[in-house]
């Protein structure tokens, strides 16, 4: 009587599940990779090809024992798939020792069909673990394409990328773990300058090869984010919006005029702009482990005059303690903050990523504190800005405490 029951509820269960418009079935579906897709085939007729029409493809090499088994499946899927249907999204990993001319025939096989199939959305992962690796194909070109991610499996080595981009739908580039060439003999063309539509463009862990380091020159770019490189860099970017820059500490020069959000952090090297930033609305920035020096304390100074306009300021501990330690070089200069709405201090162990780990460990961290002159120059300008610290106690969460 029970199993009856179970299998009168099952049977319900399965036809609301069947019942539900191919759009959203297919919505379900997407959130699944390709392999699965294809095996809800078997459910019933209605489902047998549903996943034809999926407007998504998700294909990893792991999923499989043989190069024979994915070379077969991947046929079987572009051949099987309803070719009145465009892909809107393609994921591909490949990560194993085999990954070599085999996976460079797949890949060009998907490619070439993603495009066809005006893809808009491309994220691949390649790469074997503890090797460098040559990317597989040395041309990416599509009319359609808007969103790309290139990321290199492990975190020890990079794809190496001699390929030319022509991309002119594209407004989001993320690359994680690349080697990218760059020809600093033609510095009028820059990086990705066939991409004239890109907006977004994030490189993390990436190395740039080229004798003078590298130049991105994009008129159109607003949004740009530069995490632990160890190349020479320069950047024009007219239109920047948001610039975040973490552990980069090579970069020579950024011009950004129009730039209103600013998030930059190093282990002691200020940054360096070509000029003030007028519509400067937000600034966090952290100096992680300062050579408190007379140099790095004039540099530091000279930043924070070119960031007049900005309106939220926040600082580490490890920086205010650069201008302490000079005082002499703020004591008699007027606050160059007069449009400051909010100043937030954060403290040492709050900023360094790494602390975190020996939180346990520390038996107290570093006092917050700020001496007067120092507050003097960085809140004269703007007597009505709400004044912030940050404190953390062992085994607490980060409070803040209203100077």
């Amino acid at each position: 009587m029970d199993s009856g029951h179970g299998k009168i509820r099952m049977n319900v269960e399965g036809d609301r599940l069947s019942s539900l418009p191919y759009d959203i079935i297919h919505k379900i579906l997407s959130f699944i990779n390709t392999k699965q897709a294809v095996q809800t085939s078997v459910l019933s007729p209605r489902w047998r090809y549903t996943w034809t029409s999926v407007p998504c493809l998700s294909i990893s090499y792991s999923s499989f024992r043989t190069q024979a088994k994915f070379s077969k499946f991947v046929t079987r899927v572009l051949s099987g798939r309803n070719n009145q249907i465009e892909l809107s999204s393609v994921k591909l990993t490949f990560r194993g020792k085999d990954c070599g001319e085999f996976v460079k025939k797949i890949l060009n096989k998907v490619l070439k069909y993603a495009f066809s199939h005006n893809v808009q959305h491309l994220d691949i992962t390649y790469g074997r673990p503890g090797k460098s690796t040559e990317y597989p194909i040395s041309h990416l070109s599509s009319q359609s394409l808007k969103h790309l991610t290139l990321v290199r499996f492990g975190h020890k080595d990079s794809i190496t990328t001699p390929f030319t981009w022509d991309l002119p739908a594209l407004t989001t580039l993320d690359l994680w773990y690349v080697t990218l060439w760059y020809d600093d003999n033609d510095k009028s063309a820059g990086l990705f300058s066939n991409c004239p539509n890109l907006k977004n463009l994030t490189l993390s862990h990436c190395h740039i090869v080229g004798s003078n380091g590298f130049y991105i020159c994009h008129p159109g770019l607003s949004n740009l984010i530069l995490e632990e490189g160890d190349t020479y860099g320069d950047v024009v970017t007219p239109r920047l919006k948001s610039l975040t820059i973490r552990n980069w500490p090579k970069m020579r020069l950024i011009s950004a005029p129009n730039l209103a959000s600013l998030h930059y952090e190093a282990d002691h090297e200020p940054l360096r702009l070509s000029s003030e930033l007028l519509h400067l609305e937000t600034v966090d920035m952290c100096i992680f482990h300062p050579y408190v020096v007379d140099p790095e304390a004039h540099k530091i100074v000279s930043l924070l005059q070119q960031l007049r306009s900005v309106k939220f300021l926040t600082l580490n501990l490890e920086l205010i303690e650069i201008l302490s330690s000079s005082v002499e070089l703020i004591s008699h200069q007027p606050s160059p903050f007069a449009n400051l709405k909010s100043l937030k201090i954060l403290p040492e162990l709050y900023t360094n990523p790494d602390s975190w780990f020996f939180l346990e460990e520390q038996t107290q961290s570093k006092v917050t504190t700020m001496c007067n002159e120092v507050k003097n120059y960085l809140l004269d300008g703007s007597p009505g800005a709400t004044f912030t610290m940050v404190t953390l106690e062992r085994g607490t969460t980060p409070r803040e405490d209203a100077g």
